[in-house]
């Protein structure tokens, strides 16, 4: 991630990396630089923002590696419109969340549902987000994720859910509509192209996500 932010030129197209991690705990720059496992679990080091997360297996986790300047687009927007992407993933299922002042992420009924860490570095964004669609939530019991105290929750306990990949391509339709990028996908990466509009041809709902027809 880090090598193709460093290596990329003006004209190096957007990359959006869709992952399901093995389980790590994973330190922002705001956590103590401790890599001591919690709980049996390895932890890492990272230059992200904010505090100590867990990532593993029902997660879904984003890596939108984006040009801000060519997006037009500043630190501040950029996390609210990717909060906005998680938020429009949710509502998709029926299930109403939110933001709160002061800690970036996600939030259902007072539980923290999504996890928001990023860098920029030379204008373009690295690191990214996760939502916990069917994961285990014990990790969550050894760290204070937002620094606030509040429990975890998972999409899976508020809404019929098919797993990761079917919340992957929600996400990534919405995501790709919020910011006017048309997508390839490959095995490697999904590449995000920055295109006039708000259209894309990657359409999940028609596979029946949700009856409900897209509303934008």
């Amino acid at each position: 991630m880090k090598r193709f932010v460093d290596d990329r030129t003006a004209g190096t197209s957007d990359e959006v990396w869709l992952v399901e991690h093995e389980p790590v705990f994973t330190n922002g720059r705001r956590a103590a630089s401790d890599e001591a496992p919690i709980g049996g679990i390895d932890v890492v080091n990272s230059d992200r923002g904010g505090l100590t997360t867990w990532h593993g297996p029902g997660q879904f986790v984003a890596y939108p590696l984006l040009d801000t300047r060519r997006l037009g687009v500043g630190v501040r927007e950029l996390v609210m419109r990717l909060e906005q992407t998680i938020i429009d993933t949710l509502a998709r299922y029926r299930v109403q969340a939110g933001r709160r002042d002061g800690a970036p992420g996600v939030y259902v009924d007072n539980a923290k549902i999504a996890a928001l860490g990023l860098r920029i570095r030379n204008g373009c964004s690295l690191h990214g987000l996760s939502i916990n669609v069917d994961n285990d939530l014990a990790p969550y019991r050894h760290i204070d994720a937002c620094g606030l105290g509040l429990a975890a929750t998972r999409l899976c306990d508020h809404a019929a859910v098919g797993g990761v990949d079917e919340v992957a391509a929600v996400w990534l339709a919405l995501f790709s509509r919020e910011f006017g990028l048309s997508i390839q996908t490959s095995n490697a990466a999904v590449y995000a192209q920055s295109a006039p509009g708000r259209s894309s041809d990657f359409d999940p709902f028609a596979d029946g996500v949700m009856a409900e027809s897209p509303a934008y």
